[in-house]
C-alpha cells in the first residue's frame, strides 16, 4: 500500500508487518490518537476461515477492557471490503525477543511479569472467552514492565477445529493435551499454556523440544515436564510446584481458573521481596558518662579575733572530686576481676524420624541421612534421609489409584493377583501413581542406597550371591512381600530381583538398545525421544544373579511397558 493512505479517519503512516492481516502505525485525525491499525489482506478475505476470525476477534477483543489486555478501539471495513480494527498503539517489544536478550530483571521481575499476565487471562475467562494461543508472541511488555495480552484471532468457545491443511490451531509447544487430541476445550487449555509459558520465561527454554510436529505431541500425550532447569535457574520450590500442577496432563488437576494462580504468585512475589529487604544500619548514639557535681560546702565562720585570709571558692570541689577519683581507682585496682560466661543456649534436638511410616499405598522403611557408597567405583555420595516403600507397588494399590482418578489399568491385570507386584507400567504411569500416592519415585542414588546400604555390598543381603533370596530366572513373579530373607540393609524386599524396577533417571539408549526396541515398538524409538532407566533384575527364565545388579542399569523408552517391569516409590522425610 502506497503510504501514507486513508481509511475513513485514520492515516497509515508506517508498514508494521503482517501475514494474512497488515499492521500499521496510525493516526487518529480526529484527536490526534497515535493507533495501530490492522487489515486483513486481499488474500486473507477469500479465506472465508481466515475472515471469519479476524471478524471474530474483533467483536470478541473489542469488547475487553482491562489494563493487561490489548486494547481495540474501532473495527469496520475499507472501501474494498477488507476488514480492518483499531487498536491501541503499543511500544515496546513481545515477550519472545524480551526472553531472547534476557534482560526482563531478576526473578521477581518475571513473577510481577507473569502475574499481569495472569491477572488478564482470569479476566478474559471471566467474560467467556478462552485465548487458547498464549505464547511469548503473543505478550507485549513495554519499557516500565507493563504487560499486554494480544491476538485473540483463534479465541472462542466452541471445541477445537481443523484448518483445511489438518494442522490443529493453536501453537505446538503451548498446546494442552486435550487440545491437541481434539476433545472439550475449556478454560484449562490456558492454564496449561500459562504454566508452559511460566516456565519458559524462568528458565529462558522451552519445557519440550522436537522439530518436527508429531515429535512435540508425543511429548505433550506422553512425557512429564522436567523441572530440573527451573531448579539449575534457583526457582523457588512453590513456583516449581505451580508450573508442574498448570501443566499437568489431565485438565482436572490444573488450578481451576487464575484466581488462585494470582494469589500465589502474589506469595512468590512477597516472599522475594521480603528475602532481599535490607534492614536500615542501627545509628549508636555517643553515650557521655560524667560525674554528678560535688555539692558546695557552706564554709565555717571564721573567728572574730583572728580571721582566716579568704580562699578561692573552687578549690573545696576540687578537692572532693580528687578523693572521689582516687577511691575508685583503688576500688578497680584491687578487686578481683569476674569473668561472666554466657550460657550457651540449649537447642532441642530434632525428634527422631520413625523406622517405618505407613500409607494407604503400602508401607514405607526409613534410609537415614548420611553416606553410602554409589556406582561401581564405590564414590562416597551423601544423601539426606528419605522414606523408600517396603515392597514394589501392589496391584491392590495400584488399583486403588486407578479407581480413584480413573486411570486405564495395564493390560493384562485382570488376572492379575492383589499382593504381586504391578508390571506392565509404562514410566508415566508410575509417575502419576506417585503424586497420587503424595510420593516420588527414586532417583538412581536413592534407589541404590536403598538396595546397597552404606557399605557398597554387592547384593541386599552381602556380598554373597545366594539364589535363595532373589526371585532372579525362576520363570515367574512372586508376591511383592515374598523372601524377606533378602532385605536390604534398611529393610526393602525384593531389589535383587522379582520385576525390574523403574527410576526417575534420563537415560541416553546405546545403539544396541536402539536396534532391539527397533524390533519391538512400531514406531521405533529414537535417540531423541525419552529414554528412562531400569534397576534390578527380574523373574524372567534363564536369567543370572549378576553381581552388577545393584550398582548397574538398562534403558527403556519412557513408552515402553513389560510384564517384568514395576515400581517402588519414595518420600522425603520431614
Amino acid at each position: 500500500m502506497q503510504l501514507p493512505a486513508r481509511i475513513g479517519k485514520y492515516e497509515l503512516q508506517e508498514f508494521l508487518g503482517g501475514g494474512m492481516s497488515h499492521v500499521y502505525r496510525a493516526v487518529d485525525t480526529v484527536i490526534g490518537r497515535t493507533v495501530a491499525v490492522k487489515i486483513l489482506t486481499d488474500a486473507g478475505c477469500q479465506d472465508a476461515e481466515a475472515k471469519e476470525r479476524f471478524l471474530a476477534e474483533a467483536r470478541m477483543a473489542g469488547n475487553l477492557a482491562h489494563d493487561n489486555v490489548l486494547g481495540i478501539y474501532d473495527f469496520g471495513e475499507d472501501e474494498q471490503h477488507r476488514p480492518f480494527m483499531v487498536m491501541e498503539f503499543l511500544r515496546g517489544r513481545d515477550l519472545r525477543h524480551a526472553i531472547r536478550t534476557g534482560d526482563i530483571g531478576d526473578l521477581r521481575a518475571k513473577l510481577k511479569v507473569a502475574l499481569q499476565v495472569a491477572c488478564a487471562l482470569g479476566y478474559v475467562h471471566k467474560q467467556k472467552v478462552i485465548h487458547r494461543d498464549i505464547k511469548p508472541e503473543n505478550i507485549h511488555i513495554n519499557a516500565t514492565g507493563v504487560v499486554k495480552l494480544m491476538d485473540f484471532g483463534i479465541a472462542k468457545t466452541e471445541g477445537l477445529q481443523m484448518t483445511r491443511a489438518g494442522y490443529v490451531l493453536g501453537t505446538p509447544y503451548y498446546m494442552a493435551p486435550e487440545q491437541v487430541t481434539g476433545q472439550n476445550i475449556t478454560e484449562q487449555v490456558d492454564v496449561y499454556a500459562f504454566g508452559v509459558l511460566l516456565f519458559e520465561l524462568l528458565t529462558g527454554k522451552k519445557p519440550i523440544t522436537g522439530d518436527a510436529v508429531e515429535r512435540i505431541f508425543y511429548s505433550i500425550l506422553n512425557e512429564p515436564l522436567k523441572l530440573e532447569p527451573l531448579y539449575e535457574a534457583g526457582v523457588p520450590q512453590p513456583v516449581c510446584d505451580l508450573i508442574a500442577r498448570c501443566t499437568a496432563k489431565n485438565p482436572a488437576e490444573r488450578p481451576h481458573g487464575f484466581e488462585s494462580v494470582c494469589v500465589e504468585l502474589e506469595h512468590a512475589i512477597a516472599a522475594g521481596e521480603e528475602a532481599t529487604h535490607v534492614l536500615p544500619a542501627f545509628d549508636r548514639d555517643e553515650i557521655t558518662m560524667a560525674l554528678p557535681a560535688a555539692p558546695m560546702p557552706s564554709p565555717a565562720p571564721a573567728p572574730a579575733a583572728a580571721p582566716a585570709p579568704s580562699r578561692p571558692g573552687w578549690l573545696m570541689p576540687v578537692v572532693l572530686l580528687a578523693i572521689v577519683a582516687l577511691g575508685a581507682g583503688l576500688y578497680f585496682a584491687l578487686r578481683t576481676p569476674t569473668t561472666v560466661v554466657e550460657t550457651p543456649k540449649q537447642e532441642a534436638p530434632p525428634p527422631a524420624l520413625a523406622s517405618t511410616l505407613s500409607s494407604p499405598a503400602g508401607d514405607m522403611v526409613l534410609v537415614p541421612a548420611g553416606p553410602f557408597l554409589f556406582g561401581e567405583n564405590k564414590t562416597s555420595v551423601t544423601l539426606p534421609a528419605f522414606y523408600v516403600d517396603r515392597t514394589e507397588v501392589t496391584n491392590a494399590a495400584y488399583k486403588n489409584f486407578c479407581d480413584e482418578k480413573n486411570h486405564p489399568l495395564p493390560p493384562g491385570f485382570g488376572t492379575a493377583k492383589s499382593d504381586y507386584p504391578v508390571v506392565n507400567v509404562s514410566i508415566l504411569d508410575a509417575i502419576a501413581f506417585a503424586q497420587w500416592a503424595g510420593k516420588r519415585l527414586p532417583s538412581a542414588q536413592e534407589w541404590e542406597k536403598s538396595a546397597r546400604g552404606t557399605d557398597g555390598r554387592l547384593f541386599p543381603w552381602g556380598n554373597e550371591a545366594d539364589l535363595a533370596k532373589a526371585n532372579v530366572g525362576t520363570g515367574k513373579v512372586l508376591p511383592a512381600s515374598a523372601l524377606p530373607e533378602g532385605a536390604s540393609q534398611f529393610g526393602a524386599l525384593q531389589m535383587a530381583g522379582n520385576v525390574f524396577e523403574l527410576i526417575d533417571q534420563p537415560a541416553k539408549p546405546s545403539d544396541t538398545a536402539l536396534a532391539r526396541f527397533a524390533k519391538l515398538l512400531k514406531p521405533a524409538p529414537g535417540p531423541d525421544e525419552n529414554w528412562y532407566t531400569i534397576r534390578g533384575q527380574s523373574f524372567v527364565k534363564d536369567e543370572t544373579l549378576d553381581p552388577r545388579v545393584l550398582y548397574d542399569d538398562t534403558a527403556v523408552p519412557a513408552r515402553w511397558k513389560n510384564p517384568n517391569i514395576g515400581f517402588r516409590c519414595v518420600k522425603d522425610a520431614r
